[in-house]
């Protein structure tokens, strides 16, 4: 349903791709982060707020019909970028359990901050829903 853009002479990525091409309907969400559906957070931990950020993503995609197979994009803004590093095996964990084996192409950026204090993290996906 979409391509892996990987040049054959590059290093493997490894739990992303570097290019998508895929065609149909796209999906958009703006940036996503750890509180729940009625905007708490239930937890201050990178880990807990990256599972609740990836959970919302899955549900706002399936407004559009849309599953974690259909991402092609996430673009993660982080506080913290030595906590993201230090939890990587969790994080495989969870974007494993909550996302599957889909490896969109993904850019990772440090910020200063985001705009709700508690945050860690912040997600923006994008999907493409194949046309019939």
């Amino acid at each position: 349903m979409h391509k892996v853009l990987h040049p054959k002479h590059w290093k493997a990525a490894r739990g992303y791709a570097n290019g998508i091409a895929a065609e149909g309907r796209l999906v958009f969400t703006g940036g996503i982060i750890g509180w729940n559906a009625d905007q708490v957070f239930e937890t201050d931990d990178f880990v807990g707020q990256v599972e609740q950020a990836l959970r919302s993503i899955v549900e706002i995609l399936a407004e559009a019909g849309a599953g974690p197979e259909h991402l092609v994009r996430l673009t993660w803004y982080v506080t913290d970028k030595r906590e993201y590093l230090g939890s990587l095996k969790e994080l495989g964990a969870v974007y494993k359990a909550v996302i599957g084996r889909t490896y969109p192409a993904m850019a990772l950026v440090q910020v200063v901050a985001l705009v709700e204090d508690r945050a860690k993290v912040e997600i923006e996906a994008t999907a493409v829903i194949p046309g019939k």
